[in-house]
């Protein structure tokens, strides 16, 4: 018996010490954790900790056109969370069906707590500060703090649910974006590839295998790291120009720094970059290539690295629509001037 048990140990440490997984984790790669009490180390908001309470809240107001001017747009018109944390459009679309005056793509908001920044300017450092932009935004939700108070306390059941999750705090508009941050903070997807990182080397096929080597061999790991494999500010186009920068005009912050995207659920964010002038993977992967490594990524290259890209395809939380409360003779009426 003790000798089938050290043989399965060292199995065990034989199978999580592969050249391939040293290689990931000398690279900076970082699996989610396995165990919801290290990946609370990671989530969570020590100013702000999550309750079931106010995730169940979070998600109300995340999935409530009401908040906007318009009565029409919610958080989940541009971040669906059926179709990868985005909208599948090249520029987000808002108030008055205005595309983004910058030609911006919409980010996905799954992980992206993981993220160090937010906005692709990275002029959020958080998911709650985040949270209060979008709202207010002209082209997006259109919405005043004060509109957005109005909506709520207007609703007794929102009312009541705010009071469960904050006790007599009062409803302000940092508290109702602090609440919609709340319940993204668990929108986490861990994928195959996490268990492949944890020691499982049958997690992944042997292309995924081949693409995730040539993903760290090229350089990707320089920018896309760490658990989100991505969400730092880089410089952009380090190498050659973007080929489509002349779509729009963002050149990105102060020092011309960009966010990068993360790659978890990277398959179903089309379309790339940050002005979405990309369609497909390959040339997504041909063009980083080329603008930030200054290499030539071959069709066999860039087909083994979109095959390592499925494996980040992860199990999404699920998500009930929710039932929202009625509106009252004080709610705001919609405004779609």
């Amino acid at each position: 018996m003790k000798i089938a048990i050290i043989s399965t140990i060292v199995a065990s440490a034989l199978m999580a010490a592969t050249p391939l997984m040293q290689d990931a984790k000398k690279a900076g790669l970082m699996p989610i954790p396995s165990k919801q009490k290290e990946l609370n180390k990671l989530i969570d908001n020590p100013k702000n900790p999550i309750t079931a309470a106010k995730v169940e809240l979070g998600k109300k107001l995340f999935f409530d056109a009401r908040l906007s001017k318009s009565g029409l747009i919610s958080c989940n018109t541009c971040h669906n969370l059926a179709t990868g944390g985005v909208d599948g459009v090249d520029a987000a679309v808002g108030h008055k069906w205005t595309s983004n005056p910058h030609h911006l793509n919409s980010p996905t908001v799954y992980n992206a707590v993981f993220f160090s920044s937010q906005f692709w300017d990275g002029r959020s450092a958080n998911l709650e500060n985040q949270a209060q932009g979008p709202i207010q935004a002209a082209p997006e939700m259109a919405a005043t703090p004060e509109h957005i108070v109005s909506v709520v306390t207007s609703m007794p059941e929102y009312v009541a649910e705010f009071k469960k999750a904050y006790g007599n705090k009062t409803i302000t508009f940092e508290l109702v974006a602090d609440t919609i941050a709340t319940f993204e903070r668990t929108l986490v997807t861990p994928a195959s590839y996490d268990k492949f990182l944890q020691g499982n080397d049958k997690a992944l096929n042997t292309q995924q295998k081949k693409g995730l080597k040539t993903f760290i061999d090229l350089g990707c790991t320089s920018c896309h790291t760490g658990v989100a494999l991505g969400g730092e500010m880089q410089a952009f186009g380090v190498a050659a120009p973007y080929k489509y920068a002349h779509i729009g005009d963002f050149k990105g912050n102060a020092n011309a720094m960009v966010k990068v995207p993360t790659l978890r659920n990277i398959t179903q964010t089309a379309p790339y970059f940050h002005n979405g002038a990309v369609a497909t993977l390959k040339e997504a992967i041909q063009e980083m290539g080329r603008i930030q490594l200054g290499t030539t990524v071959s069709d066999e290259q860039a087909a083994d690295i979109a095959e390592f890209f499925k494996a980040l395809n992860g199990k999404k939380p699920s998500v009930s629509y929710p039932q929202l409360p009625a509106c009252s003779a004080t709610t705001p009426k919609p405004d779609i001037n």
